[in-house]
């Protein structure tokens, strides 16, 4: 394993091969001469601890803009991945971290419908984050509220760790990095 390679690659390469496998679609051009827009390099073409190049950008398959439900699902899937990372003793600053992360999500979404909605959801629902259960839950739980608000169907809760379980990492490189410091307990 290189020293310098980050830790967060393998969730990059998971979230960006979930991505070109639900997103990339096929397009025909108007042109024969017409060049495909620039998109995310295939899994194919990243190599551990190598850089991505402007060359990994040129790929065959246009890409068409991303409609809220991909938005929904791309962020849930992040999330769920984040919270199987999350530890089972977080440090003050993971706990800080993660609570931050979620109050950013509800104002900065792209969906600002959604963002209010996510707000609100927050709102009766504070962060729970004082260990990989703790928040698991608390994010299957949260996904329900907005599902069932969507008429979709709940999630079982009890099967989110076999549904959303930690990444196979060498070495731990998947486990999150968070540093201790001195901050109030939330």
């Amino acid at each position: 394993m290189t020293e310098n390679r980050n830790p967060f690659q393998p969730l990059f390469q998971t979230v960006e091969s979930f991505y070109i496998a639900n997103f990339v679609r096929k397009v025909s051009h108007s042109s024969p001469t017409e060049k495909p827009p620039l998109t995310f390099p295939p899994p194919s073409k990243l190599n551990a601890g190598s850089p991505v190049t402007t060359t990994h950008l040129l790929v065959k398959k246009p890409v068409a803009p991303v409609t809220k439900e991909e938005l929904g699902r791309a962020t849930w899937t992040f999330l769920h991945t984040l919270a199987a990372q999350y530890p089972e003793r977080p440090t003050r600053q993971q706990k800080k971290d993660v609570k931050q992360l979620m109050s950013i999500l509800s104002r900065m979404y792209p969906c600002n419908e959604c963002a209010d909605h996510f707000k609100e959801v927050l709102r009766a629902n504070p962060v729970q984050a004082g260990s990989h259960e703790e928040f698991s839950q608390w994010l299957c739980h949260v996904h329900n509220v907005i599902n069932r608000s969507l008429g979709k169907v709940a999630f079982p809760c009890e099967r989110v760790d076999a549904r959303w379980g930690k990444l196979e990492c060498e070495q731990r490189a998947c486990d999150l990095q968070g540093t201790t410091m001195n901050h109030t307990e939330f």
